[in-house]
């Protein structure tokens, strides 16, 4: 039969039918001839033709299936059958809608996230050939040398383009109120690599990278429009970065903020000489031809041929060629993933119920699928009707879930810390998302409908009549129980999960950092060079800082640090011994220069010797204070006091620095071990590049951001070209530990409502049983049973789900926590307290849920229950 022919069916259902209805009767007229001429009367005759030829309406449906038109029509019949079907259920419609709502709006929501983070290509054209290009060692981060980076760009074959860039920071003034901005130093290749171009002016040229060239800048959109005003004329025009004079030479588009959200960017010098050691990414763009692998190979061969490193063995490095989009998502990827994985368990849950749902509804159907059955639909046809029912439910949870992701995705986004997800700009519900939506609303609908229908249809119309209703029951009961368990398992896995997550939260926050954080204010400065050029004018204006900040009204004293704990920004490396000792392999500590009252503001505890003072300045000796594992590690079983150190390699007799004090260890970051520390007055500092970056510490009777205006106030009287940045203490301590809270709230809200739909699925097959029981029950209290042993049988049967379940669990649990060791701090994947805990709190509510079926059925009246039946 044509194309045409088949879709012409369509329209002539009614002609078909009639010709249908002419060629059966011919069979059957063709049949009774046959057996009238073999010697049957009429009556016999007819008989056996109908009986041989089975059942006409079966055997035209059987024709309309071979048409795949029909095959449409019919399932458009199916789809209005289960329609009907469903209205006259509103109950069981509501709650198996509202279950699969919860479930497809939780994946809805962090699959959004995963698709805007993880699977949408970067905003670049042809991103799949962008690379990162890095050889170090395993500890240290991605990138080059820049020795490496000059030697590889000569000899690379496998990219058309590499570029190199780092990430920092600059004061913007003459622009409005002076502001701190994140900038991008990069190559004048950096932009034909990623093939973007400005939108407005143009790129940087090679010869804009040379010192003394290179005062020329690129600014983001935002930055154009917020501080610019969009001024169309912008291009060649004067703006200032840390005192020093830039020349505007483009605008970027508006989506282009690459790398790390960066709103400036600056020309880029690479060095080649022997004592450069900077590290810095590198990015490269394969060519055409050459393979992700190729690039590897060619640069794993140029790494036998460098030169060696006096601050790195070579034989440790590791040659590594990765999509760009790995620095990008940096190291999120993994808790997105593990998110999936937990909603990817509340649907599982979700899917049970509504299956368990199903199988007993199923029950309540059993005389119209068997009269469907003696009517001569196959099995195959009432399954396909029993899935098409499944799959609307799931359609209409699937589009309650998309409601629900449209407000989850902003609460979800809003629960993350500050800049904890990349790319949020590019989070959005989407075509994709809508997709994922839609096949997971079909494979779900067979997945929790499949079970249902054949158990529903597994019986024909002899077993129906001659099996028990008891027996029929109990073959329900125990798929539904296997289902229930399955609930138990899945949500233990998910409560596991956060139970760790939330105990490493709790043992970090528990830390002792060496030093207190409340009522601590901390305001930052970042003095920029051509305005503070000597470590003196630095210090000049640290101390009137300083001054100004201890005569504020509510400020109990006030201190100074280069770099304060719980940030990233530090400085670490040796210094030498008197006496020409070793120094330690592998060994390095904190130099941290502070002000006399830095100890005391932070509330660092001294264990011994004397105290910086006012005194202690370029005119006086020199002094430092060790932290207490720097004793240890020195000087074992010595008094350090009294000792001297020098941070020159060839020291005068003024370099010397005695160390007159120990105080505790201070914890850099509340995850990481103690931080072995030199401190020195920030007074007898003389390199100004340890002194620009400053943070004032006050102390505050009251509430400290009570204070916040004062330290404004007193950083413009000193320099009103210099940017504010205030938070407190607590703000910063709550902020390193942000990201594990968040992701402990987030698998917490994913097993709290795994832990809510199992104990509805336990609630729910226990009341359906009372009802399947009745008759039993009544019987059973007829017979003398008390409500207590009426009570007691459900709770035992509630128990023994629960049980199986929590084994079943325990055990998937004890596999699949394992993926959240990196996650985890000071806790083991296989913490037995928490396995216990999780344990019990699941069992309890198990027990709860089952409570109420287990009272209501001992509460059964048992002349009633018989009466019933």
């Amino acid at each position: 039969m044509s194309w045409f022919n088949r879709f012409s069916n369509l329209f002539r259902r009614e002609i078909v039918d009639k010709e249908l209805d002419e060629e059966l009767k011919f069979h059957l007229d063709a049949r009774t001839r046959d057996n009238l001429n073999a010697g049957m009367n009429a009556e016999a005759a007819q008989h056996d033709a109908r009986r041989r030829f089975g059942n006409p309406t079966l055997a035209k449906e059987r024709a309309h299936e071979t048409n795949i038109v029909m095959w449409i029509e019919t399932t458009g019949r199916d789809l209005r059958y289960a329609l009907r079907s469903l209205r006259k259920s509103p109950g069981f419609t509501m709650v198996a809608m509202l279950t699969l709502a919860l479930g497809f709006g939780a994946n809805i929501a962090v699959f959004t996230v995963v698709n805007g983070v993880l699977f949408r290509p970067l905003p670049f054209p042809e991103p799949e050939r962008l690379m990162m290009i890095s050889y170090q060692s395993k500890e240290g981060g991605p990138g080059l040398f820049d020795r490496d980076y000059l030697e590889y760009q000569r000899h690379v074959q496998a990219f058309e383009q590499i570029a190199t860039f780092h990430e920092d920071s600059a004061t913007l003034t003459g622009a409005g109120e002076a502001v701190r901005l994140p900038t991008a130093d990069v190559t004048s290749s950096f932009f034909p690599v990623l093939e973007v171009n400005p939108a407005m002016g143009r790129a940087f040229l090679p010869a804009e990278e040379k010192q003394g060239s290179n005062r020329v800048v690129l600014l983001s959109d935002k930055i154009w429009r917020n501080r610019f005003g969009a001024d169309a004329n912008i291009l060649g025009k004067a703006i200032t970065l840390d005192g020093v004079t830039y020349s505007v030479v483009g605008v970027m588009p508006a989506d282009f903020a690459f790398p790390h959200e960066a709103a400036l960017w600056l020309p880029l010098e690479v060095g080649g000489d022997p004592g450069n050691f900077t590290t810095r990414e590198v990015v490269g763009r394969l060519k055409p031809q050459p393979s992700q692998q190729q690039a590897l190979a060619e640069l794993e061969a140029l790494a036998k041929h460098l030169p060696p490193l006096p601050v790195a063995n070579r034989e440790d490095m590791v040659a590594e060629v990765l999509p760009m989009k790995d620095l990008v998502v940096g190291k999120i990827r993994k808790s997105l993933l593990i998110f999936m994985g937990a909603v990817a368990f509340v649907l599982l849950i979700a899917c049970a119920n509504v299956a368990n749902l199903l199988l007993m509804r199923g029950t309540s159907r059993q005389r119209e699928i068997a009269v469907r059955n003696a009517l001569g639909a196959s099995r195959g046809r009432v399954i396909r009707q029993l899935l098409t029912e499944s799959t609307l439910l799931s359609f209409g949870g699937v589009l309650a879930g998309v409601l629900l992701a449209l407000l989850g995705v902003p609460a979800l986004l809003a629960l993350a810390p500050a800049a904890g997800v990349p790319r949020i700009d590019e989070i959005h519900i989407d075509g994709l998302v809508l997709g994922f939506a839609l096949l997971l609303g079909v494979f779900t609908g067979i997945l929790f409908g499949l079970a249902p229908a054949l158990q529903a249809t597994g019986n024909r119309v002899r077993t129906f009549l001659a099996v028990s209703g008891p027996t029929l029951t109990a073959r329900r009961a125990k798929l539904r129980s296997i289902l229930v368990v399955f609930e138990i398992a899945l949500a233990l896995v998910l409560l596991t999960g956060a139970g760790l997550m939330l105990k490493s939260f709790m043992r970090m926050r528990a830390v002792d950092p060496g030093f207190r954080t409340e009522n601590i204010l901390t305001m930052t400065v970042d003095l920029p060079d051509a305005s503070y050029p000597t470590a003196k004018a630095i210090q000049a204006f640290d101390s009137s800082i300083l001054t100004k900040l201890s005569n504020l009204p509510g400020v109990a004293a006030a201190g100074a640090v280069n770099f304060m704990p719980l940030q990233p920004v530090l400085i670490r490396g040796d210094f030498n011994l008197d006496g020409g000792r070793k120094w330690p392999r592998d060994y390095n500590v904190a130099k941290l220069d502070v002000s006399p009252d830095y100890f005391r503001v932070m509330g660092i505890r001294f264990l011994k010797g004397s105290r910086f003072t006012d005194q202690d300045n370029s005119s006086a000796p020199g002094v430092v204070i060790i932290s207490q594992s720097v004793a240890r590690t020195l000087w074992p079983g010595e008094d350090p006091i009294g000792k001297r150190i020098t941070t020159e390699d060839d020291p005068k007799s003024t370099d010397w620095l005695t160390i007159v004090g120990i105080v505790d260890d201070v914890r850099q970051r509340l995850t990481g071990q103690p931080l072995p520390a030199v401190y020195q007055p920030y007074q007898q500092v003389t390199r100004p590049f340890f002194l620009s970056h400053m943070s004032f510490v006050v102390r505050t009777a009251e509430k400290p951001r009570s204070v916040a205006a004062g330290l404004r106030e007193v950083l413009h009287e000193v320099d009103r070209n210099q940017p504010v940045s205030i938070t407190t203490l607590t703000d910063l301590a709550d902020a390193s530990t942000a990201q594990t809270w968040f992701q402990a709230r987030l698998i917490s809200t994913f097993s709290i409502l795994a832990l809510f739909l199992a104990a509805i699925g336990i609630y729910g097959v226990l009341a359906y049983a009372v009802t399947e029981r009745t008759r039993e029950i009544g019987i059973r209290m007829a017979l003398g049973a008390k409500k207590s042993h009426i009570t007691r049988m459900l709770l035992k049967r509630t128990l023994v789900l629960v049980l199986a379940g929590v084994a079943l669990g325990g055990c998937g649990a004890l596999v699949l926590t394992r993926v959240l060791g990196k996650f985890l701090f000071e806790v083991k994947p296989n913490d037995p307290a928490t396995f216990l805990s999780v344990a019990v709190i699941l069992a309890a509510t198990g027990i709860l849920a089952g409570l109420l079926p287990a009272q209501r059925a001992s509460r059964v009246d048992p002349v009633v229950a018989l009466r019933s039946e």
